[in-house]
């Protein structure tokens, strides 16, 4: 399937088939290991063993190892590396090779640069092997690794040209963004593909491409698909304040207080109570009260108080108006009846009207 992609009017085309990687890893990574291990000596065996967790521990710092052996962290790193090379000097390494290339085809398969996270769940949801698998990576001279840093998370890559290409774009796409501004899918994917520059056929591909675009600390989506900043409430909710926001924007519409609560629990799977929810959007000044128990956001347009202060603010702000415009204006703002704005514009002591039958602020 092709799917099209508009970003500052330019159109971008993705091939949307899905991906297909055939036999996830041809070898059993705990066996590959325990092989390796056998080549080195104790001191440097229970280094690796703990440091990588490869027996179903938790993974030891180097200060911790260091405590065990009444050694500095600096003196377990040096032993640490000493057991890496020892093994990729042996004749064990060399007869498994093999491996390598079948964890590099699977890196390739999954778009050349992709998140640690991501990798070890595809080829394994169990600790213990996703452990091995870290350990055998590290082994491996084809895998490029880059540490978690602010913009990216830690990934291994296979492609160098590839995987800076996607780095810097992600960059460029997050210089962009509008705090606080939530884009579709769609409108990430285009704005993403706008910066990368010859893509060849094999990278076009959804899955890949939303792979990419899960590498950046700096952007992400949340529970409703959207993306924008990473650290916006609007993309990692907070409490349930962030919920009701979520809600009522997807909805596009003022709601009212029990519809926002039973949208929350069925939607994000998340008991809101009706007290809780009404009281946050009393008190947040992101919602508006624009009639009995609805609230609007205030981003769209909406401002606070009640008939006579909404009339007020119109008139102030737009000068004096016949009664239709006043009217017009009003109900843009609240949802109220058109008889309750004209029994408002009947208070002589804040509303009165000029020759020319137009109203105006006393």
């Amino acid at each position: 399937m092709i799917k099209y992609f508009c970003f500052n009017n330019n159109k971008f085309i993705v091939n949307y088939k899905k991906m297909s990687i055939t036999s996830v890893i041809t070898f059993k990574p705990k066996q590959v290991a325990k092989k390796f291990l056998t080549v080195l000596q104790s001191r440097p065996r229970f280094v690796i063993i703990n440091r990588f967790g490869l027996e179903g521990q938790k993974k030891m710092t180097l200060e911790a190892i260091g405590n065990n052996y009444n050694i500095t962290r600096e003196r377990v790193r040096q032993i640490e590396n000493f057991g890496l090379k020892t093994i990729k000097k042996s004749a064990v390494f060399h007869k498994e090779k093999g491996i390598f290339d079948d964890l590099a085809r699977i890196i390739r398969a999954l778009g050349g640069v992709v998140s640690e996270e991501d990798l070890l769940n595809y080829v394994s949801k169990d600790p213990k092997t996703q452990n091995n698998i870290t350990f055998l990576l590290v082994l491996g001279d084809e895998f490029k690794k880059q540490k978690r840093d602010k913009d990216f998370k830690h990934h291994w890559s296979v492609d160098d040209e590839i995987a800076e290409k996607v780095r810097n774009s992600l960059k460029t796409l997050s210089k962009e963004l509008i705090p606080d501004r939530l884009l579709s899918e769609s409108e990430i994917i285009a704005g993403f593909l706008s910066h990368l520059q010859d893509l060849t056929e094999q990278y076009k591909n959804e899955e890949i491409i939303k792979r990419w675009l899960s590498l950046s600390n700096i952007i992400d989506k949340n529970l409703l698909g959207e993306w924008g900043f990473a650290n916006s409430p609007h993309i990692h909710t907070r409490g349930i304040k962030d919920y009701i926001f979520l809600v009522i924007r997807k909805h596009g519409a003022p709601m009212h207080f029990v519809e926002v609560a039973n949208t929350i629990t069925k939607t994000f799977n998340k008991k809101a109570h009706l007290a809780t929810c009404h009281n946050e959007l009393i008190k947040d000044e992101r919602f508006v009260l624009v009639g009995r128990g609805l609230y609007a956001l205030k981003e769209w347009g909406y401002t606070k108080g009640i008939v006579k202060d909404v009339i007020k603010n119109i008139l102030q702000k737009d000068g004096p108006l016949v009664k239709t415009e006043i009217v017009k204006r009003a109900v843009k703002e609240r949802y109220i009846k058109e008889n309750t704005i004209l029994v408002n514009l009947q208070n002589s002591s804040l509303f009165q009207k000029n020759s020319k039958g137009e109203y105006f602020v006393v």
